[in-house]
């Protein structure tokens, strides 16, 4: 919809009349939009032209805004620079600070270790031990930030672990990031039982691991594990990626988080052949976290690249939704008002045909001739692995929803004929009777298929050696972005930024989850020193579900997760930003869970705005520090969004009010004349009676 059509009858009109012939000035109150053109916008490398190696992650390293800072890794790995960003010039300028590294770093993860509301960086660096010279065991270290805002030279030493990258999770629910994986043989632990790297007070042990040891798979390297809700819940449970260590073939556990007794194994099964990345998002818009995973006959370890690939969605199945004309009681839905109540019967089917799977060959999404893509795509080739970082890091499908209507996204990285990689963006349609091919018995429940992205989308198709892409929100201005990472190959650029400049008319929500270390401002041990925000603390684990009514008047539900992979550089961002659709009703209902352990480890917020960023803080674990013993009570923060609209909406009541007020102003005056004119004929007869 064009903007004028959204002005009022009386702006149309002041509008249309001819302006006069000679030359004037006139200031527009409003900043103009930095991009014009509707669609994907090259933004360029926005200030880190410079940075020669990857961005590792991404976080909110000051703390005083809610702009995501990078991080980037240099080429040899043994550097990391940190790149701050500048609303006012609309780039990144570089920091002062820089950590250096005697070995290569393998991830980088943000998140606040030490309790203190303040960023801090877990890395893992390879070790090598043998005369081979090979890495065989990861070194793990913690930078912590001090009250100016600096991170320690010294880190903090953990224990080391197996290349099978432990992941972060909040195992006792003190809202305290841990660690979950397996320990290297050369600190005196065995690499054949898994273990936790406990967080307490900021200092880290090694103890047994709270699911049974027993039963724990073989982890694949690299693996999918995730800390994400998965029996709707709104607590996180322990998803782990397995593999067979005869055949190769991979397998999953689902370990369900049941507090204070720990974690049971409650799935478990396998996976297609030549499943990769396993991605977690609420593919159909049910209220539930489903999996979304490539998967390839054929793969070369010298490029990555694999071959006869195919998109899947692995629907979690679990009861709906209770609508207006739903009777069958809480055991056959799930009521509104209790979005985060568990499904023990909740499953995931993987067999083909089935209403619960859909898999689509990327041969029939790009058919691979010239006149369908401008650099003749190698139609059913998927980048799995980046091979220019040391060691390959794997390439997940990335969801979001890139066009706000509610259903996530996917980018994908594809292989060209000319031997380069490309990014593609792919819409998220509902299946239809028409698509039964497609979608299979997966048409009749209301799935989802994908199609291409071709209008606007001119600036990914002329990238062609991309290694790496992800969302993030440039700016903070509500829609979903692209980060893409690239070789240098083409035209020497690593770092490209595109720029979502869609005119949607829809709404979103963003949802930042903090940990409880402090409500509100933080206060400094030095109390000389200022307070500061919380703002960037990474929390991993972190559940929301909302509901809210669409334009046909259905109430939708929708699940997402916080940061819910950390492994392999996932470089996810610390927030959730998803779309509600057309529709600008209140969000009804927004539950927000946590992993405390606790009766009330979620709260529910009612009534929330569109198109504004909630930022929920829990209550401190209990017993709460004395520092903390304040911090007793869920608490969140509403920051309103400025739509595109505002000045439009602005300036149509000014031009209104004008308007109105002149008509007032005319009728008042015809109405004091028509006054005087009345007293004169009243006067008049008064005097013609006395004669």
């Amino acid at each position: 919809m064009q903007p004028l059509a959204l002005l009022p009858p009386a702006l149309l009109l002041l509008l249309s009349l001819p302006l006069p012939s000679q030359s004037f000035s006139f200031t527009w109150p409003f900043p103009g939009k930095r991009f014009t053109d509707e669609g994907l916008i090259d933004a360029g490398s926005l200030g880190l032209g410079e940075v020669n190696g990857r961005i590792a992650a991404v976080g909110n390293w000051n703390g005083e805004s809610q702009f995501l800072d990078v991080f980037s890794l240099s080429d040899d790995q043994r550097s990391l620079s940190i790149y701050s960003w500048d609303h006012a010039s609309f780039s990144y300028r570089k920091t002062p600070e820089t950590l250096e590294f005697h070995s290569k770093a393998q991830n980088v993860v943000p998140g606040d270790f030490n309790y203190d509301g303040k960023l801090d960086l877990l890395v893992m660096l390879e070790h090598n031990e043998g005369w081979w010279n090979e890495a065989s065991a990861l070194e793990i270290q913690i930078y912590t930030q001090d009250e100016n805002g600096h991170f320690n030279v010294n880190p903090l030493e953990l224990p080391s672990s197996t290349l099978a990258q432990p992941m972060v999770i909040d195992a006792t629910g003190d809202l305290k990031p841990d660690l979950l994986g397996f320990p290297s043989a050369s600190k005196g632990e065995g690499d054949s039982v898994m273990k936790l790297w406990q967080n307490v007070d900021g200092e880290y042990k090694l103890v047994d691991a709270p699911l049974d040891a027993s039963k724990v798979c073989t982890l694949a390297n690299p693996h999918s594990n995730a800390f994400v809700d998965l029996d709707g819940d709104c607590l996180a449970d322990v998803f782990l990626h397995c593999t067979d260590n005869y055949s190769g073939d991979s397998s999953f556990q689902i370990w369900l988080n049941r507090k204070e007794k720990g974690y049971v194994l409650a799935k478990e099964g396998r996976l297609p052949k030549g499943t990769g990345q396993v991605t977690f998002a609420d593919m159909d818009r049910d209220g539930t976290l489903d999996m979304v995973f490539p998967t390839c006959s054929s793969f070369s370890t010298r490029t990555g690249i694999g071959k006869d690939c195919s998109i899947n969605i692995a629907y979690n199945q679990q009861i709906p939704l209770c609508s207006a004309t739903s009777f069958g009681g809480p055991a056959s839905c799930r009521d509104p008002q209790a979005l985060c109540s568990s499904d023990p019967g909740f499953s995931f089917d993987f067999r083909e045909g089935g209403d619960s799977f859909t898999s689509f060959p990327l041969s029939t999404l790009f058919p691979g001739s010239p006149n369908h893509n401008d650099n003749n795509l190698a139609s059913s080739s998927l980048l799995l692995f980046d091979v220019s970082h040391e060691p390959s890091i794997p390439i997940p499908l990335r969801a979001g929803d890139y066009n706000l209507d509610g259903y996530p996204d996917l980018m994908i990285i594809l292989a060209t004929a000319r031997g380069g990689t490309t990014v593609r963006l792919l819409q998220s349609e509902p299946c239809s009777s028409s698509s039964t091919k497609e979608c299979g018995k997966a048409a009749e429940k209301g799935r989802r298929r994908f199609r291409e992205v071709q209008k606007g989308a001119e600036a990914l198709k002329k990238m062609e050696d991309v290694r790496g892409a992800s969302f993030m929100d440039v700016d903070e201005d509500g829609s979903l972005d692209m980060l893409i990472q690239r070789t240098g190959k083409q035209t020497g650029d690593r770092i490209n930024f595109i720029q979502n400049n869609y005119f949607h008319d829809a709404f979103f929500l963003k949802t930042l989850v903090l940990n409880g270390a402090c409500q509100g401002l933080c206060q400094p041990v030095n109390s000389t020193r200022p307070k500061y925000h919380p703002f960037g603390v990474s929390y991993s684990g972190a559940s929301v579900k909302f509901t809210i009514l669409d334009t046909s008047g259905r109430k939708a539900v929708t699940q997402v997760a916080q940061l819910p992979q950390t492994s392999y550089l996932s470089l996810q961002t610390p927030y959730s930003l998803f779309g509600l659709g057309r529709t600008n009703n209140y969000v009804e209902n927004l539950f927000v869970g946590t992993t405390l352990h606790s009766l009330d480890h979620f709260t529910s917020i009612e009534g929330v705005i569109p198109n504004s960023q909630v930022v929920i803080s829990p209550p401190s674990p209990s017993p709460a520090p004395p520092a903390l013993a304040e911090n007793s009570q869920w608490s969140w923060e509403l920051y309103l969004h400025p739509g595109e609209y505002v000045p439009w909406v602005t300036f149509s009541v000014f031009v209104a009010t004008v308007v109105l007020a002149g008509v007032v102003g005319v009728l008042h005056v015809r109405e004091r004349k028509e006054d005087e004119a009345e007293r004169r004929r009243a006067l008049h007869r008064l005097n013609f009676s006395a004669m």
